[in-house]
């Protein structure tokens, strides 16, 4: 499992350090611009494994604004700043941090030991050897592996093939968007390209699918699953080649009901799913289009989907 969720995270969803680190969210807009792949996964469900939701006070490791009074807070935040270094030593040509200076100026003010009230700027961190620490260097077995492709992988014309096709395990046809997520559902996507793409042509350009207008209340938690040409998804494991990737949304419930916090004040984000491998090994590149699963996991009829569509990302 460890193995195929890395290789997903940090190589098959995160070739570019724009689907890496997430949409841009520059002053003035909506803070909800859409995750990279890790703050889904394993990012999000360790928050929530590790609290309870449903506690009247909800202030532990589940509730995104009271995380950090749990130390094991501390543990999880470093993992995922490990897996940030260990992303960029993957590939040293095209997993770089960012280069706008709009991300690089951007400036959080924390309180150092003494305690004095210091401003931080992004570019001040960036370099571990410059903040006096490195990570063990362990072996990595799972960059050598591919997720699996599980037998019954649906393509696209058979979806729109006869009765005699098997139906997905317990799945809807979507209807006009947007829809509410209370049950899988299916719907199939266009892709912008005609054919099979060269070599050449995925290296400039990914192919990107987007879950579009993900509409939550920031105090639930949710949670749903992606998968591509899948003719069962309940059959696909979590290192299963169909599943393209996760959104999960760490609750924001804050007791005293008052500042951005307020319950049951609705985020409006995307989700972006690189496609390149997936497809290639789905042996999906010659399709026209490809059919999009959307699972329910946690939060059902709390989600809503403004619409899917592929697009080409350079």
């Amino acid at each position: 499992m460890a193995k195929t969720m890395f290789d997903d995270q940090m190589v098959s969803l995160s070739p570019t350090p724009s689907l890496f680190f997430g949409s841009a969210y520059r002053a003035g807009d909506d803070p909800n611009q859409g995750p990279g792949p890790v703050e889904s996964i394993p990012h999000g469900p360790v928050h929530i494994w590790c609290g309870d939701p449903n506690q009247p006070d909800g202030e532990d490791m589940g509730n995104f604004y009271s995380a950090g009074f749990d130390p094991l807070f501390y543990a999880h935040h470093a993992n995922i700043d490990r897996m940030w270094s260990v992303w960029k030593g993957l590939d040293v040509r095209r997993h770089t941090d960012l280069t706008d200076p709009d991300w690089l100026d951007a400036s959080f003010l924390l309180y150092d030991e003494t305690p004095k009230l210091v401003r931080i700027r992004v570019r001040d961190v960036l370099d571990t050897d410059r903040l006096r620490y490195r990570y063990q260097d362990v072996p990595l077995h799972w960059t050598a592996a591919r997720p699996t492709v599980t037998a019954g992988t649906r393509r696209a014309d058979s979806f729109l093939a006869p009765a005699a096709q098997a139906a997905p395990a317990a799945a809807r046809k979507a209807g006009e968007f947007p829809i509410t997520l209370d049950e899988a559902t299916i719907v199939t996507v266009k892709r912008p390209v005609a054919g099979k793409r060269s070599k050449a042509e995925k290296a400039s350009k990914e192919e990107v699918l987007v879950i579009d207008g993900i509409e939550v209340d920031r105090d639930v938690a949710a949670k749903f699953d992606v998968f591509v040409n899948t003719e069962d998804h309940g059959a696909v494991g979590s290192g299963g080649r169909e599943l393209a990737g996760s959104f999960v949304n760490v609750p924001h419930r804050h007791g005293h009901g008052h500042g951005h916090a307020k319950k049951g004040r609705g985020i409006k984000t995307k989700l972006r799913l690189a496609l390149n491998e997936q497809l290639e090994d789905l042996e999906a590149e010659g399709d026209e289009s490809v059919v999009v699963t959307l699972v329910p996991r946690q939060g059902k009829g709390r989600v809503k989907i403004g619409g899917v569509k592929i697009e080409l990302m350079h």
